[in-house]
This record gives C-alpha cells, sequence and structure tokens, in this order.
C-alpha cells in the first residue's frame, strides 16, 4: 500500500500517456471512444476520479480512527462519478450523484454519531454503561427481595 500511495502522482499524471485522438491501436487491441472527444480527456476523466478513490479506500482500510465510516461518503461519490463517467448514456457528469449519496449517508452519519456518543460518554465524562447496568440489576434484585 505504501507504495501505491508514493506513486500515486505518477498514476494522477498517467493520462498524459493515451494518445490525442479517438482511436487507439496497439498490437494487443484496438480502442475506440466515440463519447469523448479524444482517449486523452477520457483518459483524464477516468483516472481523475480512480486515484483519489484508491487513496480514499485505502484511508479507509488503515484508519484507525472512530469515525473511519464517514470516508465512505466520498468513496460512494467517487464512484458513482465514475460510474457515470464510463456510462456513455449519461447526460450530465458530477451533478446529481449527491442524491444518489444521501441513502449512504442516512447510514452512515447515525452510526458514526452513536459511536461517538458512547465514546464521550465512556470516556469524557465517565459513563460506563455496563456499570449502571449492573447497578440496576442488582437494585432490582434487592427491590424484589422480601
Amino acid at each position: 500500500m505504501a507504495i501505491l500511495i508514493a506513486i500515486s502522482p505518477y498514476l494522477f499524471y498517467l493520462y498524459e500517456s493515451f494518445p490525442n485522438n479517438n482511436v487507439w491501436t496497439t498490437r494487443f487491441f484496438d480502442f475506440k471512444t466515440e463519447f469523448y472527444p479524444s482517449l486523452y480527456v477520457a483518459a483524464w476523466t477516468i483516472i481523475n476520479k480512480l486515484v483519489p478513490l484508491m487513496l480514499l479506500t485505502i484511508w479507509f482500510f488503515t484508519c484507525k480512527h472512530w469515525w473511519y465510516h464517514v470516508i465512505l461518503i466520498p468513496i460512494s461519490m467517487y464512484i458513482l462519478q465514475l460510474l457515470s463517467s464510463i456510462n456513455a448514456e449519461v447526460q450530465y457528469v458530477d451533478e446529481f450523484e449527491i442524491y444518489y449519496i444521501i441513502p449512504v449517508m442516512m447510514i452512515v452519519i447515525p452510526i458514526v454519531y452513536i459511536v461517538r456518543l458512547k465514546l464521550v460518554d465512556k470516556y469524557v465524562h465517565g459513563i460506563d454503561m455496563d456499570k449502571i447496568n449492573k447497578e440496576l440489576k442488582a437494585y432490582k434484585e434487592k427491590e424484589n427481595k422480601p
């Protein structure tokens, strides 16, 4: 992973190796783009989505902070942007992706908030829910005894 992070600036400028015309013919394959004006622009668009997506994914899997689930929101945004960049039938790119990310946000944000509340209660305010539950259970048992 460290190598990927180290070469990420070079990966970002990888689009400069693509030809500035619509057809790319090699010994192994022929590639033609009709949606983008040239392969150079297509590569620039796709690589501008892939490199940040790669870095965010590495960050998500290596992050040790309690809020790492929040990183899923920009990851989902870049995935949707990448899919809309590849899909030739989409007329407007990077305009309505936020509406598709709302369900992800509706799941991630409450989870992060609940985790934050539990951490703040336990470590900042010194409230241990397990200890409170044990005390309540002992109180109920004491109350039920004649």
